[in-house]
């Protein structure tokens, strides 16, 4: 709608400033032109969460493995036999991913991937990782605060600057599916 069409004196001043205001985000999610992952960006995030397990899911049998929807609402998926959580995030603006919503709950691992506009990371964190390190001041912290708070934990990772505990739980899309071999004993199907 042009300007020129809006008679109401009001709605007038405020597209005004709608038009100052475009200006400072002009340039917001330009960098995933033409990524083969743009298309997530523009999905509710209650949709997101979903989008990344059927990734993890397509990716993981597409590499031989037997991946399949866990039975109750304690896992995500049951990959190979063992029960997996997995958690999703695209690059934060700030360089980082954030996996929201780590929860003591009944699997044996997590899988945590992130997609930037044309790369992906993937940590393989078994949850007895995730509970030593939750709080530790190693990037595994509370999600809310207060006393309700510390029943959810959310992971910040700077790819290429993981701390020392995640670096031993993969990064790379191939480093992930070995560590889900070495998690699981088995190997993936031919």
């Amino acid at each position: 709608m042009a300007l020129n069409q809006i008679t109401d004196p009001d709605v007038l001043i405020l597209a005004s400033c709608s038009q100052t205001l475009q200006g400072d985000y002009a340039d917001e999610g330009k960098e995933w032109i033409g990524s083969p992952f743009a298309w997530i960006k523009t999905r509710p995030s209650r949709q997101i969460g979903v989008i990344g397990e059927k990734l993890v899911a397509g990716f993981l049998a597409t590499k031989g493995f037997d991946v399949v929807r866990s039975p109750d609402s304690q896992a995500d998926r049951v990959i190979n036999g063992e029960r997996a959580e997995v958690k999703f995030s695209t690059l934060w603006k700030g360089g980082f991913y954030k996996f929201q919503q780590l929860r003591d709950q009944n699997y044996k691992f997590a899988v945590c991937l992130g997609v930037s506009p044309f790369d992906a990371h993937c940590w393989v964190i078994p949850k007895t990782v995730i509970m030593a390190q939750w709080g530790a001041g190693n990037g595994l912290d509370s999600q809310h605060g207060g006393q309700a708070g510390t029943d959810t934990a959310w992971l910040s990772v700077v790819p290429g600057q993981e701390p020392q505990w995640l670096r031993e739980c993969g990064g790379r899309l191939g480093d992930a599916a070995a560590l889900i071999v070495r998690l699981t004993g088995r190997k993936p199907l031919p």
